[in-house]
C-alpha cells in the first residue's frame, strides 16, 4: 500500500470512530436530559395545547359526581387529571409529572402526586408544591355540560 493510500485508510478510519464517538456521546444525552428536574420528558419547556395527549376533543371524561372534592380523578388514557379544589370547581391538567415525565398517580387532599419521586402539585393550580419538580403541570382545557366534564 502507498503512503496515499495509508493516509486515505487512516483518515477514512478516523472518521468513522468519530461519527460513532459523538453518536454516543449524543444518545448518552439525551438518555440523561432533564434528570435535574429543569427540563420536561422531552427536554423541552414547550405547554402542551388543549387537546393534546391521549384525549380527544368533546369526549366526556366523566360524570362530575365521579370527581371527589379536594380530590380527583386521574384519567391515564386520556393522559389528563381532573381535580375538584371547591365544590363545582373543575381543573384540568396535564397527567404527566413535569421532572421526568412519569404519569402522576393519586389526587387527595388537595394533592396530585407522582408515585415516581414524589413530587407534588396543587390541585387547584397545578403548581409544584414539593418534591424535585419545579415546573407546574399544563393546564388541560375542558368543559362541564350537565353532569357531564368533556375534553375541550
Amino acid at each position: 500500500m502507498s503512503a496515499t493510500q495509508e493516509r486515505r485508510s487512516l483518515l477514512g478510519r478516523r472518521t468513522v470512530v468519530a461519527a460513532v464517538g459523538a453518536a454516543g456521546a449524543a444518545a448518552a444525552l439525551t438518555a440523561c436530559g432533564g434528570s435535574d428536574g429543569s427540563e420536561g420528558p422531552e427536554g423541552s419547556d414547550t405547554v402542551e395545547q388543549p387537546g393534546s395527549g391521549g384525549g380527544k376533543v368533546g369526549e366526556v371524561l366523566a360524570a362530575t359526581a365521579d370527581i371527589p372534592e379536594g380530590g380527583g380523578v386521574v384519567f391515564a388514557a386520556q393522559k389528563v387529571v381532573v381535580t375538584q379544589p371547591q365544590p363545582g370547581e373543575f381543573k384540568a391538567f396535564s397527567s404527566t409529572c413535569t421532572h421526568q415525565g412519569c404519569a402522576v398517580k393519586d389526587v387527595s387532599g388537595g394533592t396530585i402526586t407522582c408515585p415516581c419521586h414524589n413530587s407534588t402539585f396543587d390541585a387547584a393550580t397545578g403548581s409544584p408544591t414539593g418534591g424535585p419538580a419545579t415546573r407546574p403541570l399544563p393546564a388541560r382545557e375542558i368543559t362541564v355540560e350537565g353532569d357531564s366534564i368533556r375534553l375541550a
